[in-house]
């Protein structure tokens, strides 16, 4: 037995020196790339998506193709930094969901950039103190994030990626906390996930929304009267007990995070574009808003309304079709809606999600 195991570890030794060979290999061409582009973004959403779909089709396995993505965008994430380190703004701080997509878009953060709100995130892209910012958008639990749409209105950036994201919900507590629990302290995206476990284990007690999950366990880490609902990171962070696991009421509870920056992002040949619309006020001007879409055969893939802020009882929709607005079709339709919406803003073209 020690011999066959011996042999497997020279095997595996052997393959390591070939996948560090390989490795450097990529990452200098992937320098020398760099450098014939010269000026223009280090990071391409869309020539990473393409990446990631030919090495999903391609595996074989046993590794699964989550394993693949990860291990492939650390790769990648790696030859960029030889070029220039990114630095990612996201709501902070460290130990949030909006890292874990961050850190999962981007293979690792090499500059962080933990900001105290959406409008921070927005602001510290907006005027150059990140290349990139990750917001959250939607929960398949609890639905639109209404300040991250609000922004969208107004801001310049373009969204150029989209990240899903399983979110499952810890209970944590401070080491030492034995007694009485008085407070539950959670963002309400996470108290609302988390609405009827709450209900069934902690009826009675108070619960108190936060900027973030992770700023619930640093108040939770200071009271030993509280619980926090948080990730696994933000226990190890803050040092502290995980009482529960997965307390989420769905367990496929999956949160949808944009990716955004000042420039736009060419097709990858499987793309999405989010667009901001607003009808004429006259009768039955949403659904011709709708009908450009429907005779070009565009797929839509949401469609949410939101308070305009311009006006009482006034609001704009928030639409996600199929495709790149370079796509011909995709083109014509929104010329012909341009016709017909008293105000169109394409929020951005940019792959669909890879996993």
């Amino acid at each position: 037995m020690s011999d066959i195991l011996k042999n497997c570890r020279d095997q595996i030794d052997a393959i390591d020196e070939q996948l560090l060979k390989l490795i450097n290999a990529r990452a200098a061409l992937a320098r020398e790339i760099g450098a014939l582009k010269g000026e223009g973004p280090i990071y391409r959403p869309e020539r990473e998506a393409q990446v990631l779909r030919r090495l999903l089709e391609k595996n074989t396995g046993p590794l699964s193709a989550e394993a693949v993505t990860s291990i492939f965008r650390s790769v990648m994430s790696n030859c960029r930094a030889l070029e220039r380190e990114l630095a990612v703004a996201f709501l902070g701080p460290q130990g949030t969901f909006s890292e874990e997509a961050a850190n999962k878009q981007f293979g690792g953060l090499s500059s962080p950039k933990p900001c105290i709100s959406i409008d921070e995130v927005f602001r510290m892209v907006e005027s150059g103190g990140a290349d990139y910012a990750v917001v959250p958008v939607e929960n398949s639990t609890e639905g639109a994030v209404g300040r991250t749409l609000d922004l969208l209105t107004t801001t310049s950036l373009h969204i150029c990626g989209e990240i899903t994201l399983p979110v499952h919900h810890c209970l944590l507590r401070r080491q030492d906390g034995n007694g009485e629990i008085r407070r539950v302290y959670s963002h309400a995206q996470s108290l609302g996930q988390c609405h009827e476990w709450l209900n069934l284990n902690l009826g009675g007690v108070e619960r108190v929304s936060t900027g973030s999950n992770a700023q619930a366990a640093e108040l939770a880490a200071q009271d030993p009267f509280a619980v926090a609902i948080a990730s696994k990171r933000a226990a190890e962070i803050f040092d502290l007990t995980i009482l529960a696991e997965n307390i989420e009421d769905d367990p496929k509870n999956v949160t949808r995070f944009l990716v955004l920056s000042p420039h736009e992002v060419e097709p990858s040949g499987k793309d999405k574009t989010s667009l901001l619309l607003a009808a004429k006020n006259v009768p039955g001007a949403v659904v011709s808003l709708l009908a450009p879409l429907a005779q070009h055969g565009v797929d839509m893939t949401k469609f949410e309304s939101r308070p305009s802020k311009l006006g009482i009882w006034e609001y704009v929709f928030f639409v996600d079709i199929e495709g790149h607005y370079q796509d011909p079709r995709i083109a014509k339709a929104l010329y012909e809606l341009e016709q017909c919406a008293s105000l169109l803003k394409v929020l951005g073209s940019y792959p669909v999600a890879v996993i």
